[in-house]
């Protein structure tokens, strides 16, 4: 039923409806839960954002000497997602989370966490890494003085700073890794920081096409 589903809207989303309407047609049509609709919400695109995506896409390479633009709390939820085995590779070739979750929370992993993407930003030879979080997130300012720890631990140069608005300063950057769609149509550049961390910790996505078939045992 979920593969049924997830034609149906394909067919509508290249035909040019708006997601919301038609996301709302498929999900009443086939009765699907909120878990369900949030899949596809989340991973389901025409493929004239798959191309636009795909243009923007950064390698590894690309990043040397490069400034880049964290989605802070975006990159987190995803990456623990990951790391227990509930992100999917999307459509657009971003992997996102599953989890329905407004706001981070913080948890005992999560200077460990990020000192394992500071480390990954060392590697990959970033000139300057800027974090960007929420400042109305409960505990986002312990998260920020982490991720600095973190920067410094990692010898990278960098900041993490505390905004109104995540999305808009994003926007200003031309580099940026999120998934986030609003902020990905602003961006030059877009690199899936959370997937290279999850890649070298051994752990990938799964697969849309295997979600949709087997979503009940995710």
């Amino acid at each position: 039923m979920l593969t049924e589903a997830y034609r149906d809207l394909k067919y509508l989303l290249n035909r040019s409806y708006r997601k919301g309407y038609a996301l709302d047609f498929v999900a009443n049509h086939y009765r699907l839960t909120l878990k369900e609709r949030h899949l596809l919400a989340r991973c389901v695109f025409p493929d004239s954002w798959i191309e636009e995506v795909k243009g923007k896409l950064l390698r590894p390479e690309d990043l040397k000497g490069t400034e880049l633009a964290i989605d802070g709390f975006n990159v987190l939820i995803t990456l623990e997602s990951l790391l227990e085995g509930r992100a999917i590779l999307c459509e657009d070739s971003l992997v996102r989370d599953l989890k329905y979750q407004g706001k981070y929370k913080l948890k005992e992993g999560t200077a460990e966490l990020l000192a394992k993407i500071a480390k990954t930003l060392g590697e990959l030879e970033v000139e300057r890494a800027i974090f960007i979080y929420g400042r109305n997130v409960p505990k986002s300012g312990i998260v920020a003085a982490m991720t600095r720890e973190a920067l410094k631990g990692a010898g990278v140069d960098g900041e993490a700073i505390l905004v109104k608005s995540p999305d808009h300063e994003l926007k200003g950057f031309v580099s940026v890794t999120t998934a986030d769609t609003a902020i990905i149509t602003r961006a030059r550049g877009v690199f899936d920081l959370a997937r290279h961390v999850g890649e070298k910790l051994g752990k990938e996505p799964i697969e849309l096409e295997n979600c949709l078939k087997n979503f009940q045992k995710i």
